[in-house]
C-alpha cells in the first residue's frame, strides 16, 4: 500500500470493533473512499478528534484503491465550529453530507467535492443555511442527470414570457404553453435559475424573504421526489425542524 495525502471531508462514519471506526471520506483527489481509523474511539487516541463527520482536513493514509484504506493522520483545515456549534446548521450540513454520498454513488463525479466544500464554508461564515441548501440541491441535480430547464420553456423552447416553473414539465413554462398548475412568483423563478448557475465562492449576500424561500423549497422538494429516486432520512428530520422553527401566527 502506498502512503498518500489529500484534502477531504468526512461525510459518514461507522463504528468498527470496540475501539475503531470506518470513515467515509470524500476527497479532492480520490473521490469517496472508506478509511479505517484504528483505535480512534479510545480517549487517548491521536485520531479521536479527526474521526467524525464534518472533519475537513488534509488526510494521510495507507491507500487501497479497492478496499479499506488506513488512516495515519489528519491536519484540520477548518474546524467548521460555527456549524458544529449550532443545531440548525449542523442538521442542514448533515443533510448535505447524506445527499452528497447518495449523489456521488450515482454519478461517481469528483466535481461534487469543491461544491460541497464551498457551500459548507459559506454556511460556517454565517450565510443563510436554508438558502445554501437550496443552492446545493439545485447544483447536484446536474450530477443526477435531471437538472430542470431554466433557460427556456420546457415545452416549446421559447426563452421569453416565462410565467412559472413546473415539476411535471421539467422546468420553465411560458405563457403560451401554460396548462394549469402552480404559478410561482417571478422572484422565485428568477432565483431558482440564479442558484443553478451561481458561483458559491462569490456569494456576498443572501437575503431572502420567508415566502420566497418557502416557494423555492416547495419546488425543489417536489422535483427531487418526482425524479431523483432518493430517500434521505436527514431530509425528513429537516421537515420536522422547519415546523418547530416556524413562528406561530397570532
Amino acid at each position: 500500500m502506498e502512503i498518500v495525502k489529500t484534502e477531504g471531508i468526512v461525510i459518514g462514519e461507522t463504528n468498527y470493533s470496540e475501539s475503531s471506526k470506518i470513515l467515509r471520506i470524500l476527497t479532492k483527489d480520490y473521490g469517496l473512499i472508506s478509511v479505517m481509523s484504528k483505535g480512534c474511539r479510545s480517549l487517548k487516541s491521536k485520531l479521536r478528534g479527526v474521526s467524525s463527520k464534518l472533519v475537513y482536513a488534509n488526510f494521510q493514509f495507507y491507500y487501497k484503491e479497492s478496499g479499506i484504506s488506513t488512516l495515519i493522520s489528519a491536519d484540520v483545515i477548518n474546524t467548521l465550529r460555527n456549524i458544529i456549534g449550532n443545531i440548525d446548521r449542523i442538521s442542514y450540513a448533515s443533510y448535505l453530507l447524506e445527499l452528497t454520498e447518495q449523489v456521488y454513488k450515482h454519478s461517481g463525479s469528483i466535481e461534487i467535492y469543491p461544491i460541497l466544500i464551498s457551500d459548507l464554508l459559506k454556511m460556517n461564515e454565517g450565510f443563510d443555511y436554508e438558502v445554501l441548501t437550496y443552492i446545493y440541491e439545485l447544483k447536484l441535480l446536474d450530477y443526477l442527470g435531471i437538472r430542470p430547464n431554466v433557460d427556456q420553456c420546457s415545452i416549446c423552447g421559447n426563452p421569453h414570457h416565462i410565467i412559472t416553473i413546473s415539476t411535471n414539465d421539467g422546468g420553465y413554462i411560458c405563457q403560451n404553453c401554460y396548462h394549469g398548475g402552480k404559478i410561482y412568483t417571478k422572484k422565485a423563478i428568477q432565483l431558482i435559475r440564479m442558484f443553478v448557475y451561481v458561483n458559491i465562492d462569490q456569494i456576498s449576500k443572501l437575503d431572502l424573504k420567508g415566502e420566497t424561500k418557502k416557494e423555492i423549497n416547495e419546488f425543489i422538494t417536489s422535483y427531487y421526489e418526482e425524479y431523483s429516486g432518493l430517500y434521505l432520512k436527514s431530509r425528513v428530520f429537516l421537515k420536522s425542524l422547519a415546523k418547530i422553527n416556524t413562528p406561530i401566527e397570532k
